[in-house]
Formats: C-alpha cells, sequence, structure tokens
C-alpha cells in the first residue's frame, strides 16, 4: 500500500441513554447491539447499573458504546442514590444523548423534567429523541407524539421507532454514528458488553425474577453468583444467590413447597444455556439480607457505584 494513500475513517463513540423508567431503554439497547445485553422487564429500576452494548459496523467504519442507564428519578435510598450519580456521570461523558420516550404514553411532566436537566446539565452533547413503541399507536397518534418530542427544547431531532419489532432502528442507528467522533474503534469489533460474565449470568436469572414478582419485592431482589465452572463433560456448573431484605419475601420467592423457586430455576436455566450455548446444572439458593439496599460497602462489591 503506498503511503500516500488515504487511511479507512472509524468513527466511535459513548451514546448515554436517558429516559424515564420503563421505557424501553434496555430493549432498544439490545436492538442496535443484535444481542442481548440488557435484562428486560416491565418493572421500574430494572437496570440498576451503567451496561455497556458494543454495537460495531466495520464495513460502515463505526462503533456505537450504548450506555444503558438507570430511568432518571428521585432517590429514596443508598441503591437508587448510586443509580442516579452513575446516570449523571455517564451522561456527562457521553458524545451525545438518546432520550427514549414511551409513545403510548405520550409526552409527560417526567419527560419534561429530563429534558431541562439534560439542557441545563449536558448543553453540549447532542440529543436524539427516539419516540418507542410507536407499534402500538395509529398514524395520526404516531405524528402527534412525534410533533410533542420535536417541541422539547433540548431535542435535536426525533426517530419514530419500535425497538421490540425493530422497525424505525435502522435509520436511528445511522444518525448515531455520523455524530460520533472520528477516532479508533473503543472495544474488539467482536466485544458486545463490557458486563464480566457473573455479572451478566446474574442479571439473567433476576430477570426471571423480575417477571413473577409484584409489589415491593422486584425492587428489594438482587442476585450474585458464587461460583461458575465447566466440567470435563461440557456441563457448566453455576451457583448463585438471590438475596431479599426480609423473612417474609423469602417466603414468597420460595413459594408454597418451593414453586416459585423451582420456576425461575428453571426458566433461568433455559436463559443461561441460550447465552452460554452449553448445558447447565444451576443451583439457586434464597437468602435473606436485611436492608441490603442501604449497605454501602455491600453495593460496592456488587459493582453498584
Amino acid at each position: 500500500m503506498s503511503g500516500d494513500e488515504p487511511q479507512a475513517t472509524t468513527r466511535a463513540g459513548f451514546i448515554g441513554l436517558a429516559g424515564r423508567p420503563n421505557v424501553g431503554k434496555s430493549t432498544l439497547v439490545n436492538a442496535i447491539v443484535g444481542t442481548k445485553v440488557a435484562i428486560i422487564s416491565d418493572r421500574p429500576q430494572t437496570t440498576r447499573r451503567a451496561s455497556r452494548g458494543v454495537a460495531t459496523d466495520l464495513a460502515a467504519g463505526w462503533q456505537l458504546v450504548l450506555v444503558d442507564l438507570p430511568g432518571v428519578q428521585r432517590p429514596r435510598d443508598v441503591l437508587t442514590q448510586r443509580m442516579q450519580r452513575r446516570v449523571e456521570h455517564e451522561l456527562d461523558g457521553a458524545d451525545a444523548v438518546l432520550f427514549v420516550v414511551n409513545g403510548e404514553q405520550g409526552i409527560g411532566p417526567g419527560d419534561r423534567f429530563i429534558g431541562r436537566h439534560l439542557l441545563a446539565a449536558h448543553p453540549e452533547a447532542p440529543v436524539i429523541c427516539a419516540v418507542n413503541k410507536t407499534d402500538r399507536l395509529d398514524p395520526p397518534r404516531t405524528t402527534e407524539v412525534l410533533v410533542e418530542a420535536a417541541e422539547l427544547e433540548v431535542v435535536d431531532e426525533v426517530f419514530p421507532v419500535s425497538a421490540k419489532r425493530g422497525t424505525g432502528v435502522g435509520p436511528l442507528v445511522a444518525r448515531l454514528a455520523e455524530l460520533m467522533p472520528v477516532g479508533p474503534l473503543l472495544y474488539a469489533p467482536e466485544e458486545r458488553t463490557d458486563q464480566p460474565s457473573e455479572v451478566h449470568l446474574a442479571e439473567l436469572i433476576r430477570e426471571q425474577v423480575l417477571r413473577r414478582t409484584r409489589e415491593e419485592l422486584p425492587h428489594a431482589v438482587e442476585v450474585a453468583v458464587d461460583e461458575l465452572a465447566e466440567r470435563a463433560d461440557g456441563l457448566i456448573e453455576i451457583s448463585a444467590q438471590i438475596w431479599v431484605e426480609t423473612d417474609s419475601q423469602k417466603a414468597i420467592l420460595i413459594g408454597k413447597g418451593g414453586r416459585m423457586v423451582r420456576e425461575v430455576g428453571t426458566a433461568a436455566r433455559k436463559e443461561l444455556e441460550r447465552e452460554l450455548g452449553a448445558k447447565v446444572f444451576l443451583d439457586l439458593q434464597v437468602r435473606v439480607r436485611e436492608r441490603w439496599r442501604r449497605d454501602e460497602s455491600l453495593l460496592d462489591r456488587l459493582g453498584i457505584d
């Protein structure tokens, strides 16, 4: 190759996701990355850590590092204080902000609050608004919500999407790639997330708990993987603990005759096998850790900083 030939230009950068809880941020990250890097449920506070999903297109010359953040909320304990601090920190370092709103609900006070906050705290980063769940809207309502989103002062551009079905995601990704700074790739092209394996597997187990519990219990549950080992015959053994804060929560999660925890374990094992591409033996225990959401040292060990 001649020294005079132009070098290929790549664009790579960080995109912080902002939005109210339960607007579909994690589903959208998974749709853009092309694989499951963030767990999904209809419970607020599902996302507790800043999880990075990496989408790379070598042919087009770009890499998007999508930082899936907890929903913006008013902190009510040490856990949610840390979650909110993480939102602020990640948005400060973002090259662009992807502001996700729920098209089915329209633009509400919570969205306007976040918009004002982004405008005041992060005025330099371009803000792209994804109006999600448009598959549930008719064309007139879609147009109405898109206009409402465009009227938010902080928003630079608006894209209608259905993260669940994947419609509209292509044009959104193309625009985000254009906004990334010129520079080398930040992660190896084959990488899809920066989460440690044990944390990602624990999150897949917690997802199954969230799908089966109500009231306060989803917020009181955390999962930690204690052991992860592959046997000579290829079977992967995983030992994990589900933490709750009270004996009554433990009783609910175990269920009558152990029915609930067995259902969680069976569903979680199937998810783990899909993720790992191997047979899994899952040893799941339910433990009480009182007030774990207020335990600074424990939250440190969990990586919720």
